[in-house]
């Protein structure tokens, strides 16, 4: 079974997901379904259709985020240091075409988010910047062409 490698903020995020679809969502759909049944024949019945599909995606999503709690590997990004680039870092780089300052912390898959700056680990930006330390050159193959940076700080936060 292969580990999920994540952050203690990202176990939480799932965490509260999982909680969220079992205590209040699962709950509400039981009711919609029951609600739906009431009104008669079913094979026709578009509300209790929506109500099982509903049903069927909530577990769905149950299951994935069991799942990936059960092979969580919780890196707890405070007790890491150093100035090489890993996981959980916060790196911050400085585009050398444009001078623009950008910033990134190297996150698990489950928990990336690219407008919060949380890039997977599996991303091609966070591959090319793993074992790479300040001072040094990286080049991203993007999807609009390649792009150099150069990694100006590390921080684990």
């Amino acid at each position: 079974m292969e580990k999920v490698p994540m952050t203690s903020a990202g176990y939480k995020m799932l965490q509260d997901e999982l909680k969220e679809r079992t205590s209040v969502e699962r709950p509400r759909i039981v009711d919609a379904i029951a609600e739906a049944r009431a009104h008669g024949d079913l094979s026709e019945n578009a509300e209790y259709h929506a109500a099982k599909e509903a049903q069927s995606l909530n577990e769905g999503r149950i299951s994935e985020l069991e799942d990936k709690l059960s092979r969580a590997e919780i890196i707890d990004v405070s007790k890491l240091s150093g100035d090489i680039v890993k996981f959980g870092a916060t790196v911050t780089l400085i585009d050398e075409d444009t001078e623009e300052e950008k910033k990134y912390m190297i996150v698990g898959d489950v928990e990336s988010d690219v407008k919060h700056n949380k890039v997977s680990i599996s991303s091609p930006i966070a591959r090319a910047l793993i074992g790479k330390s300040i001072g040094d050159s990286v080049e991203v193959a993007a999807p609009g062409g390649a792009r150099s940076y150069e990694i100006v700080d590390v921080r684990f936060i």
